[in-house]
Order: C-alpha cells, then structure tokens, then sequence
C-alpha cells in the first residue's frame, strides 16, 4: 500500500462522505472512489459499505483505519525528526499539558539546564490529550504523560509521580465542606454535570454535560455552577477563590510520565530523561 492510498482511505472512513472527503483532499470525487476501490482489491476486503443514503465503515475497513493513522504518523515522524536532526542548532522538543505538573516541570527545565551539555528545551504547551499525539508524529521528543488519561502503549517510558484526585465544585455548594466524596456521588450531580473533552476525531461524547477544550473554560464553568470536575490533586495551586475541592479516594490515581519513542537515540532526551528520573 502507498501512503498516498492510505491518506484517500483516512479521509473518506474520517468523513463517511465521499464528496467531503474529496474537498478535504482537494481533488475531484470520481478518482477519489476508484482509488478506493483499488485498495480494496488488493487487499481483498470490503472496506467500506456504500448506499445511496450513507457510508460506513465495514470492521476490516475500522482495522484499516486504526493501522493507517498509525502508520502515517510514523511517516510523518520521520519526516520531522529528519529535518531536526539536520538543524543547525541542536535542541529538544518537550510536550506536555498546559496546567499540569507545572512544578515538576519547572524543577525539571532548571535541572537538567544545569547539566553539562544541556541543550536548548523547546516547550509546547498543549490541550488535554494533545500531548501524546505531537509525540507520536514526531513533533515533539519528549512528553510528559498522564495515566490513565494518556495511552503510553507504544512507548518508552519512567514513573515519576504519583498523586490522588479531587473533585472541584463551586465555593459555597451544600457538599463543599464534606470531608471526601465517591466516584457515585460525584456522578449523581445532577445540577453539576462531569464535562465532555474532545476525542481524538475533534467530536465529543454523545452524554449530559458542558463541552470543554481547556481547564480555563471548565474551572469557569464550574465557577458557575454549570459542572464539576473530578482532576489530579496538583492542579488545586490552580483554583480561585470560587473553587472549592473534595479528595476523591475510589478516583484512580493519576501518574504522570516522562515518554519518549523507542527508537529514540538522542543524547539530549537521555539526558533529560535522566534528570527527570533522578529528580
């Protein structure tokens, strides 16, 4: 198969649109289909099911799905990774969530600075998920990941902090001053639904809830009494004064990662590597 194939076959099972697809590719629809259409005798399956009314995937074309984008991005990562290798200066890319482990990755920038032949840390602050993603297709060399809200499969990575999580309410809500809360109370708030993020897609979970894209837009939120939020512990040094948290014990913990490709051999993300290890 050509990475162009799989770039056509992507967009139509992304869009389920054939025309739409073809805009997004920008091309006309008739090739578009019959490239397709080779793919698939080629490889012997049925792809897609098309009707009048609709397209939809078949499950060998949801496999094909899943295996092209990670095959695109590898391509994409050696594209990139090439060109940096090739720079003139020498430097690190590390990703990570905007908000999250921002003392640990204070502590970690100053440490490995100091490091004899510490070179130039890039930092991309990203949205949640987004992360892991740049890290994948090759924009960034490193990442700071969290589980279980971060897939680390695929990847090299070290443990470097674990901590509990809370729920954050409106100041002032009748169960503020309750010493903690469980998973099942928190999702019976009815008047404070749990927030909907983004998938992978862009699109969001068909369920109860306020749509969110960052912590800046789900704290305000919350500072209106329109949701609640179940996060890491740490992002309570990120909470006003019409915020208040109660520790959730049964919410499973949340270990935040240093990650990194497998194939990596850069000195420079060793070394910070290294350094976030040790600190």
């Amino acid at each position: 198969m050509e990475t162009r194939e799989l770039r056509y076959f992507v967009a139509v099972a992304e869009e389920l649109h054939f025309g739409r697809a073809a805009q997004r590719l920008a091309m006309a629809q008739p090739p578009l289909s019959r490239a397709i259409q080779q793919l698939e005798r080629r490889l012997g399956v049925v792809l897609l099911y098309r009707t009048a009314r609709e397209v939809a995937l078949t499950d060998a074309g949801s496999v094909l799905l899943r295996e092209a984008r990670t095959a695109l991005d590898a391509v994409e990562a050696a594209e990139r990774r090439t060109r940096r290798a090739a720079a003139d200066r020498p430097g690190v890319v590390l990703a990570t969530k905007a908000g999250a482990a921002g003392e640990l990755l204070s502590k970690l920038l100053d440490a490995y600075a100091a490091e004899p032949g510490a070179v130039a840390v890039e930092v991309m602050l990203c949205g949640p998920g987004e992360q892991e993603r740049l890290l994948r297709d090759g924009r960034a060399d490193v990442a700071l990941l969290q589980r279980p809200f971060d897939t680390t499969a695929g990847l090299d990575t070290e443990d470097l902090h674990t901590e509990p999580q809370v729920v954050v309410l409106p100041a002032g809500h009748p169960l503020a001053n309750r010493p903690h809360m469980s998973m099942a109370e928190v999702s019976a708030l009815t008047d404070l639904p749990l927030p909907r993020w983004p998938r992978p897609d862009g699109g969001y979970p068909d369920e109860p809830g306020p749509q969110v894209r960052d912590h800046t837009q789900l704290f305000q939120l919350i500072a209106l009494g329109r949701a609640c939020a179940v996060v890491p512990e740490s992002l309570r040094a990120h909470l006003r004064d019409d915020h208040a948290t109660v520790p959730v014990p049964d919410a499973p913990a949340v270990t935040t990662v240093i990650a990194w490709p497998p194939h990596s051999r850069s000195k420079a993300v060793a070394d910070l590597v290294r350094t976030a290890t040790r600190l």
